[in-house]
């Protein structure tokens, strides 16, 4: 399972929840890190999901496949925020 989810299930937060964070993430990651922040992660806990998020791009990408999402929405997004 991916770090991301297993942290996010660790807390209790249901598979609801943890679609709409990759959703989030997938149309807007700044505004991602908002829906992230609400959850109700202990710091520790949420200073380790933002971090996995910010610097490997590439469980994102794990965990949108993983829960059957569109990932090309990641790409977009992410060109809108390069210079």
């Amino acid at each position: 399972m991916n770090p991301i989810i297993a942290v996010l299930k660790e807390n209790n937060v249901s598979d609801a929840q943890i679609t709409e964070v990759f959703e989030a993430l997938t149309q807007n990651p700044m505004a991602a890190m908002t829906t992230i922040s609400q959850l109700g992660l202990p710091q520790d806990q949420l200073q380790q999901v933002m971090a996995e998020v910010m610097q490997n791009p590439g469980l994102i990408k794990e965990a949108v496949d993983e829960l059957g999402l569109d990932f090309s929405k990641v790409e977009a997004a992410k060109s809108q925020y390069q210079p």
